[in-house]
């Protein structure tokens, strides 16, 4: 589904075919999920293929590794560098790229005292989810941004949102909407989330989620169209039944919702601001 014999990923220095990849077994990521990473998305544009905003995803990698307390030396335009070459060797335009920063062998519980890098991409021409997901509030919560912190991409981070979106999958749901500790809305179980009320869209504020790119974007498209869009803390109740909501995230991209537990949103889809935010984001990262 990935990778097959012939595609090449960028592993510990330099290129190599996939099949041939191999890491320790003692490896503290594998064990403890103490890893970075990012989802970063490709297209085929005019002007040839373009990694949409890689300079905010590799920025981000290096804060989470610094977070983290990974030691990880590669600069953005490195690393930059390397992915686009890497989807060049493999001939790929539209693909998803997930850069994984892991650690060395150690099985204490103290910070890793170097770390590798993997690049890797597939071919990927669609969003990640469809239109109209129905969705549902999930019976598990985001951790506590206490306990975790909440702005690192960490892949011990996902084991939460495994639990969550199989939960809503299991339950006969699209997707899960989860909740931070004060039951506010927070975001899915891998993309953050809008609501549309009276051509206003409001999203979580910061503090309990993962401010994604794909949110900002929004921001910026929504300032654009001169659309309002507005940060708060707010309970699934006054999502329920608002007249849209849509998902935002790299691999989601904008991903409009059906409703939340079996309450309709209630405006057609290609009434709202919504769907102009949708349409606007399409065209952005093919520009």
């Amino acid at each position: 589904m990935y990778y097959d014999n012939e595609t090449l990923i960028y592993f510990n220095g330099q290129f190599v075919k996939a099949k041939e990849a191999s890491t320790d077994l003692y490896g503290q990521s594998l064990h403890y999920g103490y890893s970075v990473f990012e989802g970063i998305k490709s297209y085929k544009t005019e002007q040839g293929t373009k990694i949409f905003k890689a300079k905010e995803h590799y920025d981000r990698l290096k804060r989470s590794a610094e977070l983290m307390h990974i030691p990880f030396e590669y600069t953005t335009q490195k690393l930059t560098d390397l992915t686009y070459e890497l989807l060049e060797l493999n001939n790929f335009s539209d693909a998803y790229i997930r850069p994984l920063v892991f650690c060395s062998p150690n099985m204490s519980l103290s910070k890793s005292k170097e770390s590798s890098l993997t690049l890797l991409a597939w071919e990927w021409s669609n969003g990640y989810l469809a239109n109209k997901m129905r969705i549902m509030t999930s019976s598990f919560q985001r951790p506590n941004p206490k306990a975790f912190l909440v702005e690192a991409k960490v892949g011990g981070h996902y084991v939460n949102s495994i639990l969550a979106c199989q939960e809503a999958k299991d339950k006969g749901y699209d997707e899960a909407l989860v909740l931070d500790e004060k039951g506010n809305v927070a975001e899915s179980s891998g993309a953050n989330v809008f609501y549309e009320k009276d051509g206003v869209l409001f999203t979580p504020s910061k503090g309990n989620i993962l401010p994604g790119i794909t949110r900002e974007t929004v921001f910026e498209i929504g300032k654009e169209l001169q659309i309002p869009v507005k940060e708060s803390f707010f309970k699934p109740e006054e999502m329920r039944g608002a007249d849209a909501a849509f998902f935002c995230g790299t691999a989601a991209e904008i991903v409009a919702l059906d409703s939340l537990d079996d309450v309709p949103f209630t405006k057609d889809w290609k009434d709202t601001a919504s769907n102009k935010i949708q349409q606007a984001y399409q065209k952005l990262v093919r520009v």
